[in-house]
């Protein structure tokens, strides 16, 4: 999988965005520590979703007025900037990116201790595009072997990609090693609003009220009485 082939499977800003909402408050009701996915209405004027795996991968989605600016950073890919001495990118990641996502790719947090820009994935679609784009003619590393099928670290992008409801189930038989309720997950994509009932069948430890402040931060709704 490349960023070439995301770029043609990521759905429309919108449902992107809040399929990004549901990954982070689903990650809030298992565990209240450190987040794997999150979700901020407060990046400066814009919304952004996060993942960190706490290993050194991660990759944020940046949703502006102009629309959605997506960095990857994989630290095991061939395409990581540290391959070079300059810490350069990969030749053409960025070609073609409108001056408007600039100040996506000047933002500090997406920098090294230098403030040098960070990547090996990069996509953006302006809010009337009818697509994703990436990088004009990016010419991939060869593969290291059979196994080596993300080059880019974009396939860490496929649970935004279609069925996000079965992958974090998936994902959380295998990164919390526990078994969750499908009913409940798929409560939380279609955005209906969080009760006491749905957190309880994720996490029978957690509650609304616990939950509230965080989940207002995300921007998702909590069904009132």
């Amino acid at each position: 999988m490349t960023v070439y082939d995301v770029a043609v499977k990521l759905p429309p800003i919108n449902v992107l965005r809040e399929r990004c909402k549901a990954l982070a408050v689903l990650e809030r009701i298992i565990d209240r520590g450190e987040p794997y996915y999150a979700y901020t209405t407060q990046w400066g004027d814009a919304e952004a979703a996060l993942m960190s795996n706490g290993g050194g991968d991660e990759w944020a989605v940046v949703f502006t007025a102009q629309g959605a600016f997506i960095r990857v950073f994989d630290h095991e890919s061939p395409m990581t900037p540290y391959r070079d001495p300059d810490h350069e990118l990969w030749p053409g990641l960025l070609d073609g990116i409108p001056p408007m996502f600039r100040p996506q790719v000047e933002e500090p947090a997406f920098g090294d201790e230098e403030g040098q820009f960070f990547a090996t994935a990069v996509l953006w679609r302006g809010a009337g595009d009818d697509r994703w784009h990436a990088g004009e003619s990016i010419v991939f590393p060869l593969s290291r072997g059979p196994y080596d099928t993300d080059t880019d670290g974009s396939g860490m992008l496929a649970i935004l990609l279609d069925d996000i409801v079965d992958r974090f189930v998936e994902f959380a038989a295998d990164y919390y090693e526990i078994e969750i309720d499908r009913a409940a997950v798929e409560h939380i994509v279609a955005h209906r609003g969080l009760t006491e009932t749905v957190v309880q069948a994720l996490n029978s430890s957690a509650t609304v009220a616990e939950l509230r402040n965080d989940v207002g931060m995300i921007g998702y709704p909590v069904q009132t009485a």
